[in-house]
């Protein structure tokens, strides 16, 4: 799906790309390094990326550039969703963290 791009765990990727999403997991901070600037087009050229989806443990991993590229006001828009080790008490639907990011109600 363009411009949507995720970058997860290895499972929460594979479940995306059965909704159409593409993604790159990663499992260590550079290898999530490495997917987040690719996505963001610091090493791409700059793709037609408009969402990016991270899980919280992958934000966790990247928190300063997060913030940085948040702060910057360009695209893509980061959206944090809830990880596999989130449990179901504290989780908050896809539909919820994209309106809470992007003020758009879907």
């Amino acid at each position: 799906m363009a411009g949507i791009f995720v970058v997860a765990e290895e499972e929460i990727v594979l479940a995306f790309r059965m909704a159409g999403v593409d993604g790159r997991a990663a499992s260590g901070r550079d290898e999530a390094l490495d997917a987040f600037r690719r996505a963001t087009g610091e090493l791409s050229g700059g793709e037609t990326i408009k969402v990016l989806i991270l899980t919280e443990e992958v934000a966790d991993l990247l928190e300063e550039e997060v913030k940085a590229w948040q702060m910057s006001g360009a695209y893509p828009l980061i959206v944090e969703v809830p990880g596999q080790g989130a449990r179901a008490g504290d989780r908050k639907s896809i539909v919820d963290a994209i309106r809470e990011a992007i003020g758009v109600m879907i």
